[in-house]
């Protein structure tokens, strides 16, 4: 009897510890809230797997698996979502749950329908969690999918009920403003949610990115609410990756210290830890110790973030190890998804590419690559200037001039750089002909420039070495015109001496015209009298014979 009496008792404390143990959806949302999105998921699956018919823990399975920022698991929610409605198609949360799904995946109408049929479905119990649902899909401001307007018309649908004081529903109509653009409402929104709450730290974090948006001249106010944050709730993660990101590039001993913050808060949630504090060591310029650890995390792993073989082929790069680096960029471009793969990765890689002779084509078609990925004009001139100094260096004027070409081409409106760059390295090249195309389009742009007219005459009379056209004799001719009206010679003194120079051996050996020589050479002296080169000239002319006068016809 007092065998079976122990046992009783021991059965009795076992289920009451695991009572007390045993979590519930609101755990759940407070990992979610915290973004330990690991824990978030493991709470929700563990309440379903009890329950197949829980159908809020379903519906937060679901935004668990949505919720990263990288990575989201959208046909992984739904699937919970598909089989949750397949048991119970009348449930308001998982038809709003789906509809969020189909916004993500761009089904914009099909996404309505079920928000709208969620909505119908609710009753006076989870009325206000369907809204908001419907509302935080919809006006989630780090998405680009979604109607900011609807979202904002279902949330205040819910901020209206009779004594309402959710934070987070506040805090989601904030967010909703913010995406419709407006700013002073979302304030409005998120200042409310912290009278309901003065402990919510999400809000205060929301104001401060609010200002973040308008610039660097609100930094003040921005890193004031941020820090107002941080304290009301030590333990909210976003926060901390805002800081640590915000200074990786002014700052990296306050990035490095926010990350430590954030580690710490974030715990085992975040499984990139190991790559967070290797990639901390590049931002240190610590080349060599990041090689070192992103090697041992990639060893350590069953299956290694890819961004490890990034940061190697990164380090690698900055300590010119060229062999490391291409090894280990084609391992990261191979194991990367391609929508992750930025502009900045293929022009590196184009940059290590040139490193090894045989590889110029592909290096080209990654700088190509990142000119149609690039927006802006001044990024795409960037990525081609890029390839275009290194061929510059290597004294391949050829491949410059097509790079440089490709720029001046490229740009709305060229500078005379532009132009040039182009121009001077084919006319190096002996690429007469195309040196002569972005030339003449120079004296086009700038017409009272001797720069094109110069190197124009040049191309023209590399291209007629026989001097069987008058072409180069002309355009020199334009070229001394324009030099000689400067104001300030002395800057292209060199271009105009040149020039006349041409004309002078034109006119004495193609022409025979030893008056037109002497002229061209007497207006020569003038601007550098004791040019010997000149002088030499002048003296071989004078021996030369007139040039015979054409007889009149009768």
């Amino acid at each position: 009897m007092k065998k079976l009496k122990f046992t009783l008792t021991l059965l009795i404390s076992f289920l009451a510890v695991n009572f007390s143990n045993a979590q519930s959806v609101e755990d759940g949302k407070k990992f979610l809230y915290y973004e330990k999105f690991i824990s978030a998921k493991n709470v929700f699956q563990q309440l379903l797997t009890t329950n197949p018919n829980d159908d809020e823990a379903a519906y937060w399975l679901g935004q668990a698996l949505i919720a990263p920022t990288e990575d989201k698991d959208i046909a992984g929610a739904k699937a919970v979502y598909d089989k949750g409605l397949a048991a119970n198609p009348n449930s308001a949360l998982l038809n709003a749950g789906l509809g969020h799904i189909e916004l993500l995946e761009g089904k914009t109408q099909q996404a309505r329908n079920h928000f709208e049929t969620a909505i119908s479905l609710s009753d006076k119990k989870n009325s206000l969690d369907v809204l908001d649902a419907v509302g935080f899909a919809n006006g989630d401001f780090d998405s680009k999918l979604g109607d900011a307007a609807y979202a904002v018309e279902k949330l205040l649908q819910a901020t209206n009920t009779r004594r309402f004081k959710d934070a987070k529903i506040m805090s989601d109509l904030g967010d909703a403003y913010r995406k419709l653009g407006k700013g002073g409402d979302a304030q409005l929104s998120y200042e409310e949610a912290l009278n309901m709450d003065a402990s919510y730290a999400r809000a205060k974090f929301r104001l401060g990115r609010i200002y973040q948006s308008q610039g660097i001249s609100q930094e003040a106010i921005y890193l004031k609410y941020y820090n107002e944050a941080i304290a009301l709730d030590p333990s909210y993660t976003p926060v901390y990756w805002v800081l640590h990101q915000y200074f990786y590039e002014t700052d990296v001993v306050k990035s490095a210290a926010y990350l430590d913050k954030y580690l710490g808060a974030k715990g085992s949630d975040e499984t990139n830890a190991c790559f967070l504090n290797t990639q901390m060591k590049f931002a240190q310029g610590l080349f060599t110790e990041t090689v070192v650890s992103a090697e041992n995390c990639i060893a350590a792993s069953s299956n290694p973030y890819p961004n490890l073989y990034g940061l190697v082929a990164y380090a690698a790069f900055k300590l010119n190890d060229s062999l490391k680096a291409k090894t280990f960029f084609d391992m990261y471009l191979q194991k990367q998804k391609q929508d992750k793969i930025g502009i900045r990765d293929v022009v590196t890689y184009a940059a290590v590419l040139l490193k090894f002779p045989g590889n110029e084509a592909l290096a080209g078609t990654y700088i190509d690559k990142a000119v149609a990925l690039d927006s802006t004009e001044a990024g795409k001139v960037s990525h081609l200037k890029s390839i275009a100094t290194i061929y510059e260096s290597q004294s391949r004027f050829v491949e410059a001039g097509d790079w440089y070409k490709k720029i001046a081409l490229l740009k709305k409106e060229p500078g005379k750089t532009d132009i040039y760059k182009a121009g001077i390295n084919y006319y190096q090249a002996f690429k007469y002909r195309a040196s002569m195309e972005m030339f003449q389009l120079y004296s086009q742009k700038y017409p009272d420039d001797i720069f094109g007219y110069y190197y124009t005459g040049g191309s023209q009379a590399g291209i007629d070495t026989l001097m069987v056209s008058d072409s180069a004799f002309n355009t020199y001719s334009k070229a001394v015109e324009i030099g000689e009206a400067y104001p300030d010679k002395g800057r292209i003194l060199s271009l105009i001496k040149r020039s006349y120079r041409n004309l002078i051996i034109y006119a004495a050996n193609k022409l025979k015209d030893r008056d037109l020589a002497l002229g061209y050479t007497d207006r020569a002296l003038l601007l550098d009298p004791t040019d010997e080169e000149l002088l030499g000239f002048r003296e071989s002319i004078a021996k030369m014979a007139p040039k015979k006068a054409t007889p009149t016809p009768k």
